[in-house]
């Protein structure tokens, strides 16, 4: 497979940026070359092994896509939240500066994902020029899923950066420099591309290839080209700095919610995923098992010495211990809202907000403003991390509940909420699967009308995905960020004053750790739990439960968005500097209010 890797890597040496100039004027490998390559599925499947590798670099997914884009929201926050000014958190809170620290280098996540999309582009066309296709089944598959992970680069780089350079075929000297184009190109390309890899896949568990969920499936491919339609169809920043629908015929958002109707019904027929448990699912990521067929659609592989998913993202480890020699995790959390946005009896809260962290292998209560995402813990793993810089774990995707929700969702607006219903109940019974009834009460709330059901959508995504990083782009293409953002900033004056909703919750947390000698238990997280716990239950220790302290220069709450500017004037980062610089003056960010 190193062997592979390296062809594929050699021939995709050509990037986009100004220092390749050079090789772009030297000889290509012969076309002999290309046509052993393309045309032989184990040396073909090093394409794979070569753009996942662009995922996986030390700028990349890995330390800097995954752990900045998705906060702040009214659901996930950076929780260093309160500092604003520094490079970190202008990557959050819509103030990002083009020269920014983390992201400003010639290797960083742009630079990246470019790779990963010249990497894709040579398979394709070569597989397409060299490979018999139609008569081989292994290269249709890597075809399909080059096909499909160079939609996935693109639609990370949409959500990212709005509109970007497209870049379909290999670069040329003629096309070593190209200004932004209209997203809307783009995707009209991916989704065609997704429909044309949906015909060359086989579905989980169906061939060798898809047993992994490593690996792409048609499943995936099907709800990806769902999970872009409705992007498409949907709001977003455009190069005049306004946010609106496209104006494109081809991308109206009746076409692209039928769009996105089909695939996932495509993919519930097919009864080859399934829900599991909702703490089974992130037991299941943990432990690494990596079986295809249940609820994880795809993830993006990490191998033990790379990927920092709860380095960054999950709970918290301060010290090192018997379940992880890297005292890491919680760089961001739930935004202080979500442990008061779960109905009591939802078993999605405990598993998706974590009020604790571990010090010397004991868990310790944190405080109301430093909450984990307990969908990523070191305690669940089969092995113990031992690197100092990284993980390992696999980034979850998508899963089987995002089709259910995104089919519950272009029903609704095509049929009607009679018809969108059983995909919502079905995410709602397992959030309470010991109460049938009161799932059957709301769903007969909620059915009421097209807006009461679209709502409720709204709300049940922010329940289902917190965590998962899929909220901002969500409230981007509903127009909703900037109204979510400032209820988020409400909401949280009120809890932080307990008036409103949350007078009932308390002020003071009670805790005691229990007989296991290292889980902790607190008296005091939900509402109505004000008064003293009888000393008889042995609680041993409190501690105030707010989001203030003395010392705070900016408020929990101020500091969601930059000084209060409104974040549809930057819902998407500036292309950096260094790039603007190496671009032939072609890229400019002129349609963003930056600094």
């Amino acid at each position: 497979m190193k062997k592979i890797v390296k062809i594929i890597i050699a021939i995709a040496g050509i990037t986009f940026i100004s220092s390749c100039k050079d090789m772009l004027e030297a000889p290509t490998q012969s076309s002999l070359d290309e046509a052993v390559i393309f045309s032989t599925p184990a040396l073909a499947e090093g394409a794979i092994a070569g753009i996942i590798q662009s995922f996986a670099e030390t700028n990349s997914y890995r330390g800097r896509y995954l752990v900045f884009y998705g906060i702040n929201t009214d659901t996930e926050i950076s929780n260093s939240l309160k500092s604003i000014d520094d490079d970190k958190s202008r990557l959050s809170n819509y103030n990002t500066n083009v020269n920014n620290s983390q992201m400003n280098t010639d290797n960083n996540a742009w630079a990246k994902f470019y790779e990963g999309i010249e990497r894709a582009n040579l398979a394709i066309r070569g597989i397409k020029t060299f490979g018999d296709v139609e008569h081989n089944p292994q290269l249709a598959q890597i075809l399909g899923e080059v096909l499909t992970l160079r939609a996935v680069v693109y639609n990370d780089l949409i959500k990212g950066w709005g509109d970007v350079p497209a870049r379909f075929e290999p670069i040329s000297s003629e096309t070593l420099y190209l200004p932004r184009s209209d997203r809307d190109v783009i995707y009209k390309q991916l989704l065609s591309d997704l429909e044309e890899a949906s015909n060359l896949l086989a579905w989980p568990n169906e061939t060798p290839a898809t047993k992994s969920v490593e690996r792409v499936n048609k499943a995936f491919a099907k709800g990806l080209r769902a999970r872009l339609a409705l992007a498409a169809g949907g709001y977003a920043q455009r190069m005049d700095g306004t946010v609106r629908l496209s104006t494109d015929p081809d991308l109206s958002r009746d076409k692209m919610y039928a769009i996105a109707k089909k695939e996932c019904l495509d993919i519930i027929n097919s009864g080859k995923l399934r829900l599991l448990g909702f703490e089974e699912v992130f037991k299941t990521l943990n432990q690494e098992t990596g079986v295809a067929g249940k609820e994880s659609m795809w993830e993006i592989p990490f191998s033990e010495g790379r990927g920092r998913v709860i380095f960054d993202l999950g709970v918290k480890h301060t010290t090192t211990d018997k379940y992880t020699m890297q005292n890491k995790g919680g760089t961001n959390g739930p935004n202080a809202l979500m442990l008061y946005e779960y109905e009591p009896g939802d078993v999605r809260r405990d598993v998706t907000v974590v009020p604790y962290e571990w010090t010397n292998g004991v868990q310790v209560p944190t405080n109301l403003n430093k909450l984990y995402f307990g969908k990523y813990r070191y305690e669940w793993m089969k092995r113990i991390v031992t690197s100092t810089n990284d993980d390992g774990l696999n980034w979850l995707y998508m899963r089987y509940a995002d089709v259910l929700l995104m089919a519950a969702e272009a029903i609704n607006e095509i049929d009607g909420p009679a018809a969108a219903a059983p995909y919502l109940k079905m995410v709602r019974q397992r959030a309470f699967p010991a109460n049938a009834a009161k799932v059957d009460q709301f769903m007969a709330q909620v059915t009421a009308s097209k807006t009461t059901f679209f709502d409720a959508i709204v709300n049940e995504r922010a329940l289902e995905f917190t965590g998962e990083m899929l909220r901002k782009a969500d409230l981007i293409r509903w127009n909703l960020l900037e109204t979510k953002l400032n209820e988020a900033k409400a909401k949280l004056i009120q809890l932080e004053n307990r008036q409103g909703i949350y007078v009932d919750v308390p002020k003071t947390i009670y805790y005691k750790t229990a007989a296991d000698g290292e889980s902790v238990v607190i008296y005091g997280l939900n509402m109505g739990e004000k008064d003293i716990p009888d000393p008889s239950l042995g609680f041993t220790s409190n501690k105030s439960w707010t989001l203030s302290s003395s010392s705070d220069q900016n408020t929990y709450w101020d500091a969601l968005v930059y000084k209060n500017r409104s974040p549809n004037k930057q819902q998407v980062w500036p292309i950096w500097q260094y790039f603007i610089d190496n671009s032939n003056a072609l890229l400019d960010n002129k349609h963003l209010d930056v600094q």
